[in-house]
């Protein structure tokens, strides 16, 4: 009996393991189910709230006593006044304080210019809810990278401009190349003092291994139907006929990026800022790169009376698997980007 009574006991301790070990699998699952479903997330961030109560806290340190009691009497009023204007807002579909919408947009692009899937998700949520009397305002800040990404990111701008709404982009560090085809969508750019803007030109770079391979023994074979299918490549031996189809497509490149140009800002003279050149913000504004010299934090300042200022911010769900490349790909990109301004910018000693 009493070995029955052990064994049973054992059994019942690991069906019971069994049930858990199940139960944990299943809540797992149902987790990750969600998470499919659920691509990422919208974030709206009072922008007004934050820079109104940063100058509040600043203020009462400075107010005395009597001063800072006079100063609750009026907030007391001014909040009766404010809660009628929010219940009058509300059903006109206003902001609360009846003031238009400023929409704010952070864009900081990489090489491949894969930020623009969170990008068109924010403009696509700001689209469906501003009117004419608003404004989309972007922190744009990109070097640059591959023609087709950053085409379509100038894309999800015009979108805004579509819809009659104004865009302002602000350029506080780099607007160059594909970063200053999004910036010239713009109704209006404004740039810090010493932001580099331009680079209006187009470059690939391509090393070939063939030398290499042909000393060591190894033979390349590359098939393809199209006379211009591959004008260069990478491990084959190239020849002039190629480079001269590969210069003409890189110039045709060129072409339209200097119509798209001319098309969003008329009154820069194309033939002299599309050189490839940069310039820094003191010297873009006198080529009519930029419209004013005026940092991203002056800009919303500036506004805060006479607009509600929004953060749109969209967040895409990751993996852990694709946090650690993200990771390493930004360290990577973050080395290449401090070499190349260490060899061609110029420093302050």
């Amino acid at each position: 009996m009493e070995f029955l009574f052990e064994y049973g006991l054992f059994l019942a301790k690991a069906v019971t393991l069994v049930l858990t070990v199940i139960a944990v699998l299943l809540a797992v699952i149902a987790l990750t189910s969600k998470q499919k479903n659920k691509k990422g997330e919208l974030d709206l961030i009072d922008l007004s709230e934050q820079l109104k109560a940063t100058k509040k806290s600043i203020e009462e340190q400075l107010l005395t006593s009597h001063q800072l009691k006079e100063l609750h009497k009026k907030e007391k009023k001014q909040q009766k006044e404010k809660d009628k204007a929010a219940k009058k807002a509300a059903k006109s579909g206003e902001s609360e304080d009846g003031l238009p919408q400023l929409y704010v947009i952070d864009f900081k692009g990489s090489i491949d210019a894969k930020e623009v899937s969170s990008l068109r998700e924010e403009i696509t949520a700001v689209l469906s809810v501003a009117g004419e009397k608003d404004e989309v305002f972007v922190r744009l800040e990109s070097g640059g990278g591959m023609v087709h990404g950053y085409g379509l990111a100038s894309s999800q701008l015009q979108r805004i401009r579509d819809h009659n709404i104004p865009l302002t982009v602000s350029v506080d560090k780099v607007a160059a190349s594909g970063g200053y085809m999004m910036a010239c969508v713009a109704d209006k750019i404004i740039a810090a003092p010493f932001a580099i803007l331009g680079s209006i030109g187009v470059i690939a770079q391509i090393p070939n291994f063939n030398r290499l391979l042909k000393k060591h023994d190894v033979e390349f074979e590359q098939l393809t139907a199209g006379e211009y299918k591959r004008t260069l490549t990478m491990f084959g031996e190239n020849d002039d006929a190629g480079r001269e189809k590969f210069k003409q497509e890189l110039q045709e490149t060129h072409d339209l990026f200097k119509q798209f140009v001319t098309q969003h800002r008329s009154q820069i003279d194309i033939d002299k800022v599309a050189t490839g050149e940069h310039w820094y913000g003191l010297q873009a504004i006198e080529r009519k790169l930029v419209d004013q010299i005026l940092t991203s934090d002056d800009y919303l300042v500036s506004n805060l009376e006479d607009r509600h200022i929004i953060q749109v911010k969209y967040t895409q769900r990751k993996k852990l698997t694709d946090k650690l490349g993200h990771g390493a790909s930004i360290a990577m990109e973050n080395s290449l980007l401090k070499l190349m301004q260490f060899n061609v910018s110029r420093l302050f000693k």
